[in-house]
């Protein structure tokens, strides 16, 4: 089995020693990785398989598993109708003495690069047909049926923790009931989709959660890109200007205007200008 830092501290793979991570994940999946392809993210592993495939690796710790486990990938196969990557096998382990779990998922390879960073400083170009197939995927993925729920940035969605991060724009009176919980990437930004064709990656997180959970995420990952915020708002329209998609809205403006957000963040003031404007209609509404 690899070994691992501590889980009781911040581990960041793209440092960390992970020699003995892909050994085991070729082992496990009989396959071998070109680390030539490897790409390394804070917390996850990707490269490209001899066979022609993609794996991805993750690293969680017990804390942000949860009683759902956490094989979106693997449960997202079941989707009808979303574009996204075919899901072939996955392995576990747990990290032999620490609170911490590896999962590798082998998918086929992506049709493009990411669209970008998960937020974007500049307006990307994407075709009437991306748009297209992004608003296919997504409004087919509402009207899937699942018992999962959505973990934005690992953490499961519950009203308690809308009503909390929204409070702040909101007076109390003001109700803050999500009314309709629909299936959700819950990780939707500019890194997961491909382009020039559409695909959307990553599934870990998926599940249910408030309407408007994903075009919310979209826009504010887009805001320093003004005509691009605008865009994502007008494609995804039914959802943001649903009551539930005004909560999404302050509740993805409170992560931007969190207390320890960079000041020089150009996302900042559209997103406070934003808050207002949603805050001031649902006090009316």
């Amino acid at each position: 089995m690899p070994s691992s830092p501590s889980a009781h501290a911040p581990v960041d793979l793209r440092i960390a020693p992970i020699d003995d991570v892909l050994d085991q994940v070729e082992r496990a999946l009989w396959t071998q990785l070109d680390r030539s392809t490897l790409v390394r993210k804070r917390r996850s592993l990707g490269a490209r398989t001899d066979r022609g495939t993609w794996v991805r690796v993750e690293r969680r710790g017990f804390g942000r598993i949860g009683g759902q486990g956490w094989n979106g990938t693997e449960c997202a196969a079941l989707l009808e109708g979303v574009v996204k990557p075919q899901w072939h096998r996955g392995v576990a382990w747990r990290q032999p003495g620490e609170p911490v779990m590896w999962r590798a998922d082998e998918t086929d390879l992506l049709p493009g690069g990411p669209v970008g960073s998960s937020v974007l400083a500049a307006e990307p170009a994407l075709s009437d047909d991306w748009w297209r197939a992004f608003n296919g995927s997504l409004d087919a993925l509402a009207e899937q049926h699942t018992r999962r729920v959505a973990t934005p940035d690992t953490v499961t969605i519950t009203q308690s923790g809308v009503t909390e991060a929204i409070r702040r724009f909101l007076p109390d009176g003001v109700d803050t009931t999500v009314r309709r919980w629909l299936p959700a990437h819950a990780d939707l930004n500019w890194a997961n989709m491909t382009e020039p064709e559409f695909c959307l990656f990553d599934w870990e997180d998926w599940g249910a959660a408030p309407q408007g959970l994903d075009a919310a995420s979209l826009w504010g990952n887009s805001l320093a890109v003004p005509a691009l915020a605008e865009r994502v708002r007008h494609e995804r329209r039914h959802d943001v200007e649903s009551r539930d998609g005004k909560l999404m809205t302050l509740f993805v403006c409170a992560k931007i205007l969190a207390p320890d957000a960079r000041p020089e963040d150009p996302r900042l003031e559209p997103a406070r200008l934003m808050a207002e404007q949603v805050a001031k209609d649902l006090q009316q509404n």
